[in-house]
């Protein structure tokens, strides 16, 4: 019989004599006898070879022509067979569990700790990771060059983060950017575009979008964002042992901070609690609604309940109408002068860096975006 023995210890196979008597298997190889009782033994065909390994000895193996094992083991076989084949069943089984448990802590388990994680994230490490954001930011999207506006778009996010607990220095700064946002860092910067700037229409409106975006920085909403996008690649490292570059993630993310979604009860949080801090300056909230309407207008207005539903956040006609509700009147954020000097901080003849890049390549027109929901919007 032509079968060899690999003891598991080392990678020489030995000949091997077999021989099945009582339910036992002896395999005598090396002058050595190993005894393995037909139960807890398992059989893989493969290649028409018998591939044979047993429960007390698991690094072993028989390996001998498929024919000569029939022969030897006759009717009794496949029920040994059988055993083999459920505990491949046995580990594939195993193996699904796992990947569902892993899938359900990814798709619901990170997004539900994101909260937990970011109020227990110490303020230093979230300040830390906003400086390197805003590094990012700024080789991005150019500050504005009017250092009036800037000025006064600064002392309102900090007049408003004195009605919060924020631990939070906030920081509020016009940013050259092709698109309609304004949008929190980690660590309590503001970034407000230029051309959300143009699209605003009065002193309420632009100061309801500050308002707005100084909520996501007392409720930390920014650091869940952050989280959430951060948590399944850090537990892809340790599912399959590091290498995915998840620690590079936290890099990539800073230029992509607009890009950061907070769920829809984040934003109708930081949407009234935003109100309440102009309320408590006596300034006027009726901005928000206005200026919401607006988007849904540039939006298309075409998001029923059922495409809201699937949505990360409320569309703006939902949210204009929330803010109607509870909206007062008050004084402007801004006198008329001021408005002058905050509409011309980004008018200083500077550009976005793809913009000048396009005039230097001779590029008139630029093409629209697929979706203007990715360039409209107050996150």
């Amino acid at each position: 019989m032509s079968a060899r023995f690999l003891d598991g210890r080392s990678a020489r196979s030995h000949p091997a004599e077999l021989e099945i008597t009582g339910g036992v298997l002896h395999v005598t190889a090396a002058d050595t006898t190993h005894a393995w009782p037909l139960k807890g033994l398992s059989v893989v065909f493969q290649g028409g070879e018998a591939r044979l390994s047993h429960s007390r000895s698991r690094d072993a193996r028989l390996v001998l022509p498929e024919a000569e094992w029939r022969t030897l083991v006759g009717a009794q076989g496949d029920a040994i067979v059988g055993r083999g084949h459920r505990r491949e069943w046995y580990l594939v089984g195993g193996l699904a569990a796992t990947g569902l448990a892993v899938a359900a802590f990814v798709f619901w388990g990170v997004p539900a700790l994101s909260g937990p994680l970011a109020r227990a994230t110490p303020v230093s490490f979230e300040r830390g990771m906003g400086e390197n954001f805003d590094r990012q930011m700024t080789a991005i999207f150019p500050t504005c060059g009017g250092q009036a506006g800037q000025a006064l778009l600064n002392s309102l996010g900090r007049r408003l983060a004195g009605r919060t607990d924020t631990p939070f220095d906030v920081r509020v700064r016009a940013v050259h950017a092709p698109m309609v946002n304004a949008f929190a860092l980690p660590g309590g910067v503001v970034l407000v575009t230029d051309d959300l700037i143009r699209q605003a229409r009065s002193p309420d409106e632009l100061s309801a979008v500050i308002a707005h975006e100084v909520s996501h920085i007392e409720k930390r909403h920014v650091m869940q964002a952050v989280w959430r996008s951060l948590g399944v690649g850090l537990l892809l490292d340790a599912v399959v042992g590091g290498g995915t570059g998840a620690g590079q993630q936290a890099v990539l993310l800073a230029g992509q901070a607009t890009d950061l979604r907070y769920g829809r009860k984040a934003e109708a949080e930081a949407d009234a609690r935003g109100q309440a801090l102009l309320h408590g300056l006596g300034l006027s909230s009726k901005g928000m609604a206005t200026f919401f309407e607006r988007l849904d207008r540039l939006e298309g207005g075409q998001m029923d309940d059922a495409v809201e539903f699937m949505s990360t956040h409320p569309d703006s006609r939902r949210r204009s109408q929330a803010a109607r509700r509870i909206e007062r009147g008050g004084a402007p954020a801004f006198t008329e002068a001021e408005w002058a000097a905050v509409r011309a901080a980004c008018e200083d003849g500077s550009s976005h860096p793809v913009e000048r890049l396009e005039r230097r390549l001779g590029i008139s027109e630029r093409p629209a975006p697929a979706d203007k929901r990715d360039q409209v919007g107050v996150d």
